[in-house]
């Protein structure tokens, strides 16, 4: 079975059982902070993926760091991937979590490339158009990108809406290569 497809089986089934026990709130928080962990100490991200390291090692290290500091269906959880061995998927599982959050929530991830930053006004304009098309709540992140040169790139699910001059001048010197313009 492929990680990908692990890891949305676990998160989807922890999702359901956080549901159930009404302790969605508290698991978000505790996904939260451990992919925090997770971005913030390669020693973590490497300790979680060593094939070396023995298990009873990883399930008294799990125990001392989040044992009293998440809540207990969470530290089930990740004891659960030790015991079985899939620890080293848990970044995946908690993309996956996270996306099937945001799923449930109807809250969608757009991603904005653009040379220089956006104005308040203009990021809120944005926003507002993409939750009219899509009709879901929209998180975005703005990315700094000189290449754009001017305009802007849009991506949200698997929608792209290029408006950047980088695109237009690519768009223009392809029709050229062709003798199309």
């Amino acid at each position: 079975m492929s990680e990908t497809r692990a890891a949305y089986r676990y998160a989807l089934a922890f999702i359901g059982v956080a549901d159930e026990f009404k302790q969605l709130d508290a698991v978000s928080k505790d996904i939260e902070q451990i992919t925090n962990l997770l971005k913030g100490s390669k020693e973590f991200r490497l300790f979680i993926k060593s094939p070396v390291i023995r298990t009873e090692k990883k399930k008294s290290a799990v125990t001392e760091m989040f044992k009293g500091k998440i809540s207990d269906a969470t530290y089930h959880f990740i004891s659960l991937l030790v015991a079985k061995n899939r620890e080293s998927i848990l970044p995946v599982i908690l993309k996956q979590f996270n996306r099937l959050q945001d799923e449930r929530l109807g809250i969608i991830n757009a991603n904005v490339r653009v040379a220089v930053p956006l104005a308040p006004e203009q990021e809120r304009s944005m926003i507002a158009h993409i939750e009219a098309v899509t009709k879901k709540k929209v998180r975005l992140t703005t990315t700094i990108d000189p290449a754009v040169i001017g305009g802007l790139a849009l991506r949200f699910d698997d929608t792209v809406w290029d408006g950047s001059i980088r695109h237009q001048l690519e768009t223009l010197r392809h029709r050229f290569v062709k003798g199309i313009a």
